[in-house]
């Protein structure tokens, strides 16, 4: 990825991507709050969306009956753009709060130093500000669905508050970045049924093994800052076993969907995704040096493509339940 270098260039962050749109087309004093947000960084709500998508997919699966119509085996539409709209509300209020409790380390960490609120190009009071309009937008998308979706979707900021001080009190913060950023895989079945089962709860355990591993993947790039300040992570905790402990996280997630899609009854091109997804990840590890920044940040941003994989295999599924009566 093209990175802009220059600490000088106000309004920029060290790491940001160049000829993003955000650069383009915003107004240069809103730059600050697309940074906060991440909005020049798609990957943080792609990745926060992917167990959403899943959820609904799945469920819709499980929701169909041989002989209904196609539409009836298909993820809702709506669904879907209400849980775009919020994980990227929800990661840029997310990415808001992160960065007020870290505006300190940010600060000593090279990478980070250049971000709005340790440089001075936001208060703190208009970070917080800003974080509340996006979390007002996410309430908005919440307030759409059944009583019980809203009830867990809120039952999910009790988990997203404690993830940024998860680095200061245990070697595991990405198990907690695993519990927020897997929500999703509770909310897609939640919002069809009304209700929880076994299935999406054996999703949503399978997406905090993935958060896991790809986020251990990410927090190599820190390493050496982290272990300066004093912050703790996996990549830290793993070291040269970091493909040792990705192997059983990237395998257990995929045990954890195989028996969700088998627990859901969905059909075989479910777990056809699932097998695309295995190959995808074993290639991950196959690959990877820890100790090269910019590949572990393109490896990291691979995992858009698993949850690609994985989606398609679950809505393949409903086509499948669809089609096969006719066969």
């Amino acid at each position: 990825m093209d990175i802009i270098q220059s600490k000088g260039l106000r309004g920029r962050v060290a790491d940001a991507p160049t000829g993003h749109w955000v650069y383009r087309v915003l107004p240069r004093a809103v730059w600050p709050y697309a940074q906060l947000a991440r909005w020049d960084r798609p990957i943080g709500w792609q990745l926060l969306l992917w167990p959403c998508w899943w959820s609904a997919a799945l469920a819709a699966t499980a929701y169909a009956r041989p002989g209904e119509p196609l539409a009836t085996t298909l993820p809702s539409i709506w669904h879907l753009l209400l849980f775009f709209v919020g994980a990227v509300a929800m990661r840029g209020a997310g990415c808001t709060y992160n960065d007020i409790v870290d505006e300190g380390i940010d600060a000593q960490v090279e990478r980070t130093r250049s971000r709005p609120l340790p440089s001075g190009q936001v208060s703190r009071r208009q970070a917080w500000a800003f974080l509340v309009g996006q979390a007002l937008i996410g309430l908005v998308v919440l307030l759409q669905f059944n009583s019980f979706t809203i009830l867990l979707g809120i039952a999910s900021l009790a988990v997203v508050a404690i993830y940024p001080f998860a680095k200061r009190f245990t070697d595991w913060p990405q198990f907690f970045l695993g519990l927020a950023f897997s929500w999703g895989a509770l909310m897609g079945w939640a919002a069809l049924f009304g209700d929880l089962t076994l299935a999406p709860l054996l999703l949503y355990f399978g997406s905090i093994l993935w958060v896991i591993g790809y986020d251990t993947i990410y927090a190599h790039q820190d390493k050496e800052d982290d272990a300066i300040v004093g912050v703790r992570s996996t990549a830290l905790l793993f070291g040269a076993n970091t493909k040792r402990w990705l192997t059983f996280l990237y395998g257990g997630a995929l045990l954890f969907m195989a028996v969700a899609v088998a627990n859901a009854a969905a059909p075989m091109p479910a777990l056809a995704g699932l097998v695309a997804a295995g190959a995808h990840l074993a290639r991950q590890i196959r690959v990877l040096d820890i100790d090269n920044p910019d590949q572990c940040l393109k490896l990291f941003h691979s995992n858009n493509t698993v949850g690609w994989l994985i989606f398609l295999g679950f809505v393949g599924g409903g086509i499948w339940v669809s089609i096969s009566p006719y066969f």
